[in-house]
């Protein structure tokens, strides 16, 4: 019951033009997955557990049979799935080693006339691959500057004009204490790094990447070690942008946001505040004068900030003064140099 099986490089060659079915159970799709793929698991999470337990008490025979059991009566339905979602593009499926799940599933497509192929070694392979993709030699350049600079309105501007990759927009977090107030929940690491993953196959590696300057934590996601050593030897274009402009932007982007998470913000950092500039805050909430906590809390952010900078010395950094927060006007200053960096 062999089907033909693919290399993990064929496979993600292969992948934009056909579905790419990933058969794990729910709760192993949810810790990671291809992006795009779609989940038709052969077992549910509780069937997996039930079917490994008896894998070990009495052997794979009767962990066979057992499965054989379980996956009968939805053979119907994993066609009619498929079908649903494929239309004529042909079939990738996906199991964790490329055993016997994906070959089953496998099988079943291609008796019901579905052309499917699976990938060699699955999921386990896929995650080696990606992971090596990380310790590949990058042009990074950062975009950096104080909390408030608006880094990441900038990259916006640029992103269909230079090669950018957002890794806050990946993570879903804004890297401060307050970066996660009005995002999407924050995806399980492996599925960061997937994502950051197919940004980069996007990406001449022999050209230059403009990425913001992060710490090697983005909320609870972390940027993949290799790739993040490499930032911290890039070259630095950081902006300048006054210290009151940089409240009213904060006031901009988090004045209509619950004042309740805006608190709790607050409290997470106190003790890095100083109990007196914490108790003022928090007061300074419930009065909405947003630009007095805005002003405080930078101060702490920008004494960081620099802190960081002067325990790397190795770093070249390219400072860009501007006297407005219009990110077009920026991103255009960023552009020239982004593009004249290296030429000479």
């Amino acid at each position: 019951m062999k089907t033909e099986a693919i290399a993990v490089e064929k496979f993600l060659t292969e992948s934009p033009e056909k579905l790419v079915v990933d058969v794990r159970s729910p709760i192993e799709f949810q810790k990671g997955h291809m992006p795009g793929a779609l989940n038709i698991p052969l077992f549910e999470d509780l069937e997996r557990a039930e079917i490994g337990t008896l894998y070990k008490a009495k052997g794979r025979e009767d962990a066979i049979m057992r499965g054989l059991e379980i996956v009968s009566p939805k053979l119907t339905e994993f066609i009619t799935k498929t079908k649903k979602n494929t239309g004529k593009k042909g079939v990738l499926v996906y199991c964790f080693r490329g055993g016997m799940r994906s070959n089953s599933f496998g099988w079943l497509l291609n008796t019901a006339g579905l052309k499917a192929v699976i990938m060699e070694g699955g999921y386990k392979a896929y995650r080696k691959h990606v992971l090596k993709k990380f310790e590949e030699d990058y042009r990074l350049i950062l975009l950096g500057g104080a909390t408030g600079s608006g880094k990441t309105e900038i990259l916006k501007q640029l992103k269909n004009e230079i090669p950018v990759i957002d890794l806050e927009g990946l993570a879903n977090h804004k890297g401060s204490a307050f970066g996660g107030i009005g995002q999407p929940a924050q995806l399980p690491q492996q599925q960061f790094e997937h994502n950051l993953f197919n940004e980069l196959c996007k990406i001449d590696p022999s050209g230059k990447l403009l990425i913001e300057d992060e710490s090697m934590s983005i909320g609870y996601n972390k940027i993949p070690y290799p790739f993040w050593l490499q930032m911290k030897q890039a070259v630095i274009i950081k902006i300048i942008l006054p210290f009151d402009l940089r409240v009213n932007r904060l006031v901009n982007e988090y004045g209509k946001e619950d004042v309740e998470k805006l608190k709790q913000s607050v409290k997470n950092i106190s003790q890095q505040l100083g109990p007196n500039n914490a108790k003022d805050c928090l007061q300074w909430l419930d009065e909405g004068k947003l630009a007095d906590v805005a002003a405080v809390t930078l101060r702490y952010y920008d004494k960081a900030y620099e802190y960081n900078h002067t325990k790397n010395k190795e770093q070249e950094i390219i400072c860009v003064e501007t006297d407005t927060a219009d990110p077009i006007i920026n991103a255009e200053k960023v552009k020239r140099i982004f593009t004249e960096y290296g030429k000479h």
